[in-house]
C-alpha cells in the first residue's frame, strides 16, 4: 500500500471514529431531552406524609408517679415537660385527648396533673387493671368516637404502656405514632429494643419537636404566639434566642424614636 493510501485509510478510521464518539456522547443528551420535565409540587401534595391535625388524637397513658421513679433512659423532668407541651399544643390546636391509667390506686401512683391542668378538655378513661389499654374496651370505644385514624401516643413505660396498644391499633388499621421523649423505660436496652419493635410492627417513632411543628406547619396562623411558647419548652436555648431577638426588636424601636 502506497503512503497515500495509507494516509487515506487512516484519514477514513479517524473521521468514522470521531462521529462514533460525537454520537455516544450526544446519546444521554437526547435522552435527557426525550424526558419528562419533573412535576411541580401542588396543593394537593404537600404536606401530605406529615401529621394532619384535623385526624389526630393524643394518647396520654400511665404517666403515673409510680412509674416515673422507674425511668432510666429520659431525664424525668424532660419527660414530664415534652407531656406537658403535648397537652398544651392539643388544646390550642383543639386535639382531642384520651389519659387513661392501669391501676393509680395501686404502686404505679397517680396521673401527673399536668395533663388535665393544661389539656382540660381530655377525656380520662378508667381501667379495670388492664396492662394494655387496648384490652379494656371503654378505651377503644373512646379513640373510636373520636373518628380519628391517626393516634399519638405517649406514655410510661414505653415497652408497654405504648407498645401493647400501639400494636393493637395499628392492626386495626390505625396510623401510630409513638412519642419516643414523652416517654420513659427502665433502661436504655429496653428503650431501644423497644424502638426496634416499633418500626418492625409499622409504628412511626417521634419526638415532641416533631409533633409539634408538623401539627404548626405554618406561622401564618391566629395561634402562632402560643405556639412559639411552645418551642420554648421543648427547647429551652429556643426560648433564649426568642428572648435575645425580642430584646434586639426594642433596641431598634427605642432608637428609632429618639
Amino acid at each position: 500500500m502506497s503512503t497515500a493510501q495509507k494516509y487515506l485509510t487512516a484519514l477514513v478510521v479517524t473521521i468514522v471514529s470521531i462521529g462514533v464518539m460525537r454520537s455516544f456522547a450526544s446519546e444521554p443528551l437526547a435522552q435527557a431531552a426525550r424526558q419528562e420535565p419533573v412535576a411541580a409540587s401542588t396543593p394537593s401534595t404537600m404536606g401530605k406524609t406529615l401529621l394532619d391535625p384535623a385526624d389526630t388524637v393524643l394518647l396520654l397513658l400511665d404517666h403515673q408517679a409510680g412509674l416515673f421513679q422507674t425511668v432510666k433512659d429520659i431525664d424525668v423532668a424532660e419527660l414530664r415537660r415534652n407531656t406537658i407541651v403535648l397537652a398544651k399544643l392539643a388544646t390550642v390546636l383543639k386535639i382531642p385527648v384520651i389519659t387513661t391509667a392501669s391501676e393509680p390506686g395501686g404502686t404505679n401512683g397517680p396521673l401527673m396533673p399536668e395533663i388535665h391542668e393544661f389539656a382540660p378538655h381530655a377525656v380520662y378513661v378508667p381501667r379495670k387493671g388492664e396492662v394494655n389499654a387496648w384490652e379494656n374496651q371503654d378505651f377503644v370505644n373512646a379513640v373510636k368516637r373520636t373518628g380519628r385514624r391517626t393516634l399519638v401516643m405517649a406514655g410510661v413505660w414505653t415497652s408497654v404502656c405504648v407498645m401493647f396498644p400501639a400494636l393493637d391499633a395499628t392492626a386495626e388499621g390505625f396510623k401510630v405514632y409513638a412519642v419516643t421523649d414523652a416517654s420513659g423505660d427502665p433502661s436504655e436496652l429496653a428503650s431501644r429494643t423497644t424502638l426496634a419493635r416499633f418500626v418492625q410492627g409499622g409504628i412511626i417513632p417521634t419526638s415532641t419537636n416533631a409533633v409539634l411543628s408538623e401539627t404548626h406547619r405554618t406561622w401564618n396562623r391566629p395561634e402562632a404566639s402560643e405556639i412559639a411558647k411552645l418551642y420554648g419548652l421543648v427547647s429551652p436555648n429556643y426560648a433564649a434566642v426568642a428572648e435575645s431577638y425580642q430584646k434586639a426588636q426594642e433596641v431598634v424601636r427605642q432608637s428609632r424614636s429618639q
